[in-house]
C-alpha cells in the first residue's frame, strides 16, 4: 500500500495528556481483556492507572477487522473518565497483514499515536542476516505508512532463541536509519534483563533514542531437572533492577510506561490487589 494512500487521516489529534506525573503509567490490558470499554475503564481507575495498552489483534480486546467500529465507542468511554488508549497492539508484521490498513487508520483517526507491532521468528534454516534484511524491508514500509498517518510503531523486544529482538542488537540494525518518530521500540526491560544478564544498561542506551514506549514486568530463574528458565514475578521481587528506572529518568524521555503481568494472579478481585501492589512499587521507584 502506497504511503501517499494513507494521508487522508494524518494531523488528527487525540486526548492523550499525562495525568499523573512526567510519564502515563498504563498497563497493558491484556489480562483483563474480556471486560467491556465500561468495565476496562472502572478497573483502570480502580486499580489507578492513566490509561491502557489496547490488544487490536486476533483474539484480542478489539478484533483488528472491527477497528473502524469498535475503537471510537471504546476510547469515548475511556475519555469520559479521563482515561485513554496510549498504545494499540496489534499483529501488524507488514502492510500486507490482515487489516493492518484498518488499524492504522482508525488509530489515527482517534489520535492515538503509538502502534506496537507484531513479532517475527528466526527460521532454523536461514541465515539471520538475510533474515534481517526482508524484516527490515517490511519495517521501512511500516515505518512510511505510519508517517503518511503520524503514527509511532514500536517493535517490542522478547526473550528466547529464535525471536528476532531478543539480542536488541538486531532491531537495532534495521531501524537505526529510520526516523525515530515513525519506527522505534517498545523497550522490554524485563525481556532485555533475560537477555542481557548484566549488559542490560547498553541495550537500554543503545536504544534510548528510539523509545516508542517501555515496559515493566519482573521475574526470577528457576532451576529444575530440565534445566534454567524463567518464572514471571511481581515487581520488586524479581531481578528487573530499579536502576533501569533511575536512568530513565536522566533522560529526555516523557512516554508512557507500560506495566505486563504475565504471572499467576488468581480472580479478578485478587488479581486487582496484585496490579495495585506493582503499580505502587513502580511508583517509588520513579519517585
Amino acid at each position: 500500500m502506497a504511503a501517499a494512500a494513507l494521508s487522508a487521516g494524518a494531523g488528527l489529534t487525540g486526548a492523550q495528556t499525562p495525568t499523573k506525573g512526567k510519564y502515563p503509567i498504563i498497563a497493558f490490558s491484556k489480562p483483563f481483556q474480556q471486560l467491556n470499554a465500561q468495565q476496562t475503564a472502572d478497573f483502570v481507575t480502580e486499580v489507578g492507572w492513566d490509561g491502557i495498552e489496547c490488544p487490536v489483534r486476533p483474539k484480542g480486546q478489539i478484533e483488528p477487522e472491527k477497528a473502524a467500529d469498535e475503537l471510537p465507542k471504546f476510547a469515548e468511554v475511556m475519555r469520559k473518565q479521563k482515561l485513554d488508549l496510549y498504545i494499540l497492539t496489534t499483529a501488524i508484521t507488514s502492510m500486507q497483514t490482515p487489516h493492518a490498513e484498518t488499524v492504522l487508520r482508525a488509530a489515527s483517526k482517534l489520535g492515538i499515536k503509538r502502534i506496537r507491532l507484531g513479532f517475527w521468528k528466526y527460521a532454523k534454516d536461514k541465515n539471520p542476516a538475510d533474515q534481517l534484511k526482508e524484516i527490515g524491508a517490511q519495517l521501512k514500509d511500516i515505518a512510511d505508512a505510519c508517517k503518511a498517518l503520524g503514527l509511532q510503531a514500536g517493535f517490542q523486544n522478547h526473550s528466547g532463541r529464535d525471536y528476532v529482538g531478543a539480542p536488541i542488537w538486531d532491531v537495532y540494525s534495521m531501524i537505526k536509519d529510520l526516523d525515530p518518530k515513525h519506527m522505534g521500540m517498545c523497550f522490554d526491560i524485563g525481556h532485555a534483563t533475560i537477555e542481557g544478564g548484566l549488559s542490560w544498561p547498553i541495550e537500554a542506551k543503545l536504544m534510548e533514542p528510539f523509545y516508542t514506549a517501555v515496559f515493566v514486568k519482573d521475574f526470577n530463574w528457576k532451576k529444575d531437572a530440565k534445566g534454567a528458565k524463567t518464572e514471571w514475578a511481581p515487581l520488586g521481587e524479581g531481578l528487573v533492577s530499579k536502576i533501569f528506572f533511575d536512568n530513565l529518568k536522566k533522560t529526555t524521555y516523557n512516554g508512557p510506561i507500560s506495566q505486563h503481568h504475565e504471572y499467576e494472579m488468581g480472580d479478578q478481585k485478587t488479581m486487582m490487589g496484585h496490579m495495585k501492589k506493582d503499580l505502587k512499587v513502580l511508583k517509588e521507584w520513579l519517585a
